[in-house]
């Protein structure tokens, strides 16, 4: 399949929150506040939440569409995987 147009986006978005890991790890090794720590895991967890729904949505929009299109597999298989992505959300 390649690289889609948003794969350099989600990769911009999961060093972001490898950095914000990276900080929260620091900043539970310096006994920070639980209030702070758990305002840095919640971005986090929006970042890779975000990612995931880019590169999700970047396969319905790609993948799925051109298979069902091109006819180079059948319906039946480019559903099977929507199935199987679902399983994601």
């Amino acid at each position: 399949m390649g690289t889609h147009a948003s794969h350099p986006e989600i990769i911009k978005r999961l060093k972001r929150a490898e950095g914000h890991l990276r900080s929260i790890i620091g900043m539970l090794e310096d006994s920070r506040g639980c209030l702070e720590i758990a305002q840095q895991l919640q971005a986090v967890e929006r970042a890779i939440a975000s990612a995931k729904k880019t590169l999700v949505h970047d396969h319905i929009d790609h993948c799925l569409d051109q298979a069902a299109g091109d006819g180079a597999r059948s319906p039946h298989d480019a559903i099977r995987e929507f199935k199987e992505l679902c399983k994601y959300l």
